[in-house]
């Protein structure tokens, strides 16, 4: 279907949404009240300000409620979990449905999962943010992908943001967005200083913000020197170390050390496998940790196979609860019929979850290539390891959703 006109009804902006609620519940034909119910959801989102999705594919162009803005765009990722669950109801009140939806917040967390590839594994973390909510800051507040991540994490109840930053030019912003943010009420403003991390880390270590998310401007070091010099290394954490999970078709992957280690020792490496680990416990996951390596089990004696011989020795000492292989091919640590092949008892079965690599470069050129090549840009992070208060340095190339699944992490691990 074409839109050469704003506000043209599109086929494509009701037909999918009202057949996948159709076919959920088993419907016999579509009714009348089915229509009406999708009509209804549409008039819903009307008002309701553009999404991330949708600001992004129609950059430039004025996306609030309008004249040349009535209905929503068709390609808006909302519509899926808007109508479907209406239409399923629809069918079961008038008597079509031959598989009634009896649990339709279940079904709309389905459909979530379906629009944001995240979601499955972020729930946990979701579910713990919004049991005990903090209060989380945000160092770059006049971004518009802070603001729309703001909404959402309102819309979600997982943390009470606060914003560092001009409070007329947030309210400007938010404005601008089209967003329904409210000041005082949705979050609170904190005056920005020359710095916005340097004065996030130091709210942060006061006690006035629980949280920090930082990193869409800037480099990551400028930020990690803040972290490292403001807030420091947990009580037994020994270093600072980041990991990116990877969502991708058939598995999640986390790989670590992406950003601070630029060369590990066998001493850090156990550390951050350790780390890592503890951190995978917040998505409700088992880590069945892998250290990655051109040698496997003793092939080679060159100086990183042997720091990653050491760290899985070290391990296997101070962490005899870990399920750990090391040093191990990439293949080997990920297959199963491979570790049969080589005899290799990796203490767990089936793939690896965590992918510990030799140095930065190795991990963080692997993130990058298995984002682009299969993962399809769905990603978690960057999460800092080690710190002394929770914190995260995310990236300049940090979508909306990013840094909303960043929030729920960091307020689940405020302790």
């Amino acid at each position: 279907g074409r839109s050469d006109y704003p506000n043209q009804v599109n086929n494509v902006l009701c037909f999918p949404y009202i057949f996948r609620g159709a076919l959920d519940c088993g419907a016999t034909r579509i009714t009348d009240e089915m229509k009406l119910a999708c009509v209804t959801a549409i008039a819903e989102l009307a008002e309701a300000e553009a999404s991330d999705v949708v600001a992004l594919a129609y950059e430039g162009q004025d996306l609030t409620f309008g004249p040349e803005y009535i209905i929503p765009k068709p390609f808006d990722p909302r519509l899926l979990a808007a109508i479907a669950p209406r239409v399923a109801q629809a069918a079961a009140d008038s008597g079509v449905a031959t598989r009634p939806i009896t649990d339709m917040d279940a079904y709309r967390d389905k459909l979530g999962e379906m629009i944001y590839h995240t979601g499955f594994f972020m729930k946990p973390v979701f579910n713990k943010a919004r049991a005990n909510v903090r209060k989380v800051a945000y160092a770059e507040a006049g971004e518009p992908r802070v603001l729309r991540a703001v909404q959402a994490v309102v819309d979600e109840g997982i943390a009470q943001p606060v914003l560092i930053g001009d409070e007329t030019a947030i309210a400007r912003a938010v404005k601008q967005a089209g967003l329904r943010l409210q000041a005082g009420v949705d979050y609170t403003v904190i005056a920005a200083e020359a710095d916005t991390t340097l004065q996030g880390t130091r709210l942060l270590k006061s006690g006035q913000v629980d949280a920090l998310i930082c990193g869409m401007t800037g480099s990551y070091d400028s930020h990690l020197e803040h972290v490292r010099n403001e807030i420091g290394v947990a009580p037994g954490a020994e270093v600072l170390a980041a990991m990116n999970a990877l969502v991708l078709d058939k598995l999640t992957l986390f790989i670590t050390d992406t950003y601070v280690n630029e060369t590990p020792s066998a001493q850090e490496l156990a550390a951050i496998t350790r780390l890592a680990a503890e951190a995978l416990q917040h998505f409700g996951l088992e880590p069945k940790a892998a250290l990655l390596s051109h040698s496997s089990q003793g092939s080679s004696e060159r100086p990183s196979a042997r720091r990653m011989r050491e760290a899985r020795a070290l391990l296997a000492e101070q962490s005899p609860e870990l399920a750990v292989v090391g040093e191990i091919h990439g293949d080997a640590a990920l297959s199963q019929e491979i570790r049969d092949i080589y005899g290799i008892d990796a203490g767990y079965t089936g793939s690896a979850n965590l992918l510990v690599m030799p140095s930065l470069d190795a991990a963080n050129i692997l993130f990058n290539v298995l984002k682009v090549a299969s993962g399809k840009g769905v990603t978690v992070g960057p999460i800092l390891l080690g710190a002394a208060k929770s914190v995260h340095i995310l990236s300049p190339s940090a979508t909306v959703r990013r840094i909303v699944n960043m929030t729920a992490l960091a307020a689940a691990q405020v302790v």
